[in-house]
């Protein structure tokens, strides 16, 4: 059996290679607390899931759903919408649902890319950007974060010639791994980038629920004209298993992506559609969440610095993006925390960044935890830090 090139050619997921490593120490007799996949440990809400459960008796004799989504989830996705961003969306026009976010992310470059067409993506980033280029034949071109400019995009640094040949900019604010929100003279400066190059804006919105401080924007806020947004349950509502989410935006882009989805799925199941509505009912869980990761991060950012690394607090979502000791590498340090005393697996920068065309990984001095084990486990790695760790 001969694999075909864009699969042999394919280096290793980094999430997989997580997964492993902590099967491994787990056979060892060694229980790790795992920073490493941003996947809940706590559950979805009581009323989320009997809101499935009820749906699953109502749709007991239905066949497929709808490719875009019902009408319920679609006018109850532009009534929070509304009500969260101030933006009104044409339900019809507008929105779609997805599989997550992770499947929409991945197949969209499907609808613009043509082979050798570059798409411009942020590094470090979540992996489905470049691999959903490479699958539509186009080239990634990353655009490093770097904590100097506050990890936003600095778009003069992109050559001329590489801003004409690019179909699609990605976005992702506020930002997975970094934590960085964007100003809205960023978002101006990439909505105006976009046009001038004719560029499709394409932004991951998956973590806007989750802030410590100031509410996250929607790119829609500024201008609907060439600009797709991607949304998800999994953060705000720790829906990660039901795979839901929906894409919202110009209703030309959206149409098109809709031609995608409907030769490549058969739409999200209507009970979690409707599990979907419910949890954009009620915003008191959300509100708990942030309560609730703000304790996390704080516990965990307080022990980090207490064993001389240097201070770092996220101004969103639920990850630390910490800078590891000079002379260190991503890999080394999270090597570190694996020694069964401390038993702590957090992903290493370099894994989720990729070397741009200066030849660095700007991920390569940092390391990433995910802020999912319950507070008691982050408070029992803070002591396991503090305890085992010193520089």
């Amino acid at each position: 059996m001969q694999l075909s090139k864009r699969i042999s050619e394919l280096p290793n997921y980094p999430f997989a290679k997580l997964e492993k490593i902590v099967a491994d120490l787990k056979k060892t007799g060694v229980k790790p607390i795992d920073f490493g996949v941003g996947d809940p440990a706590d559950p979805t809400p009581d009323f989320i899931r009997e809101a499935a459960q009820k749906s699953i008796d109502r749709y007991a004799a239905s066949g497929y759903p709808s490719y875009i989504g019902s009408a319920d989830f679609r006018e109850a996705v532009a009534e929070w919408f509304e009500k969260r961003f101030g933006v009104k969306l044409d339900s019809e026009k507008e929105i779609t649902s997805s599989i997550g976010a992770k499947e929409a992310i991945f197949h969209f470059p499907l609808a613009f890319v043509d082979t050798n067409d570059i798409v411009l993506i942020p590094t470090p980033g979540y992996p489905p950007y470049a691999r959903g280029c490479e699958f539509a034949g186009g080239k990634p071109y990353f655009l490093p974060l770097l904590k100097e400019n506050d990890f936003l995009i600095d778009f003069a640094k992109i050559p001329a010639e590489v801003a004409k040949r690019a179909k699609i900019l990605w976005l992702n604010y506020p930002n997975s791994p970094t934590g960085a929100i964007a100003t809205d003279e960023f978002f101006k400066t990439a909505v105006e980038f976009c046009r001038r190059n004719e560029i499709i804006l394409a932004s991951d919105l998956a973590y806007s629920e989750i802030y410590f401080s100031e509410k996250p924007k929607s790119i829609l806020e500024f201008t609907r004209k060439g600009v797709v947004e991607f949304h998800s349950f999994s953060k705000r509502s720790r829906m990660t298993g039901y795979r839901i989410g929906f894409v919202v935006g110009d209703a030309e882009i959206i149409d098109a992506f809709k031609k995608v989805k409907t030769n490549i799925d058969s739409g999200t199941p209507n009970f979690l559609q409707d599990a979907a509505i419910a949890a954009l009912t009620d915003e008191q869980h959300v509100k708990k969440s942030i309560e609730e990761y703000r304790e996390k991060r704080d516990i965990l950012t307080a022990a980090l610095e207490s064993i001389g690394l240097e201070k770092c607090e996220p101004a969103a979502a639920f990850y630390i993006w910490q800078r590891v000791p000079n002379g260190m590498s991503s890999e080394d340090f999270a090597k570190k925390l694996l020694t069964p005393k401390i038993a702590i697996v957090a992903t290493p920068g370099s894994w989720i960044s990729n070397v741009t065309e200066n030849g660095e990984n700007p991920g390569e001095s940092f390391v990433r935890f995910a802020l999912v084990p319950t507070i008691t486990e982050v408070k029992e790695a803070a002591e396991r830090t503090r305890q085992n760790l010193k520089f």
